[in-house]
């Protein structure tokens, strides 16, 4: 099977068509673009410098060579996807804030896919009923706990991007959790100082807890790998867990999408 994924939100895609070709032996790729990747999510795949009128170009002809495309965000290419390839199959993928509550309104883009998938529970609502959930999975080659490193203890991590408001306001309700398990807070802003990718799991483990999100009812991508590198994580209704739950483990992920891929498959006309 060839695969390409295109875009890579949260880096989704990468850790994805890693172990697609690792797990099932198949072929994939992802690409998307720089400019949309300043902390190197792309560790699996490539980024290009393309204006956007240049990408699209790109991908249309570079999907040819694959038997199933796997869109990540990147909607508003599926009706051209679908006129040039109308037997291809299209995987929908969406992450978050490019679909929350956004349903109606780009419901001409995601109706045209042969399948719609989504990364957290949240994005549920108000989804049609057969959008699928396929949880987000975590690289645990990459992040895992690292015993070589002094774990700063009662020692606590908030990460946020000042783009985005949700993730700002919810700094006073991380302040708020610090004092109240009387934790030494750092808060650290990512646009400011960019981590790479590969360098997160070496951040997160010097610290003992990881505060997530309070106004998305759903772990992070980066909760989630801050669990997998023995982190307790401080979850938006305040409950603290100490494991990385299972299904966000690669394994199941992939066997997961291999059971959607192949119901996509046997209805598919080529």
């Amino acid at each position: 099977m060839r695969v390409l994924h295109i875009w890579n939100t949260a880096g989704v895609a990468s850790v994805i068509a890693k172990y697609q070709a690792k797990i099932l032996g198949w072929e994939t790729w992802v690409i998307t673009r720089s400019k949309y990747d300043p902390y190197n999510l792309t560790y699996y795949g490539t980024k290009v410098k393309d204006p956007n009128y240049i990408f699209y170009i790109r991908v249309l002809l570079i999907a040819r060579k694959y038997d199933l495309i796997h869109l990540h965000s990147f909607d508003k290419i599926i009706p051209l996807m679908k006129k040039i390839y109308p037997n291809k199959p299209i995987v929908m993928h969406y992450h978050g804030s490019e679909i929350r509550n956004k349903w109606e309104s780009k419901k001409r883009y995601w109706s045209k896919a042969d399948v719609v998938l989504i990364s957290t529970r949240d994005l549920l609502n108000n989804a049609p009923n057969d959008v699928i959930y396929l949880p987000n999975p975590v690289d645990l080659e990459i992040f895992k706990p690292m015993s070589n490193l002094t774990k700063n203890m009662n020692a606590a991590i908030y990460v946020y991007d000042p783009l985005n408001p949700a993730l700002s306001k919810d700094i006073t309700w991380a302040k708020e959790i610090a004092k109240r398990y009387k934790l030494n807070l750092k808060i650290h802003n990512r646009r400011k100082t960019p981590i790479n990718h590969l360098n997160m799991p070496l951040f997160l483990n010097k610290f003992e807890y990881f505060i997530d999100r309070k106004s998305i009812p759903s772990l992070s991508k980066t909760g989630l790998e801050a669990l997998a590198c023995g982190l307790k994580v401080i979850r938006w209704d305040n409950n603290v867990i100490t494991r990385l739950p299972s299904d966000h483990k690669p394994k199941y992920v992939i066997e997961k999408l291999y059971d959607i891929y192949e119901s996509i498959l046997r209805n598919t006309v080529f």
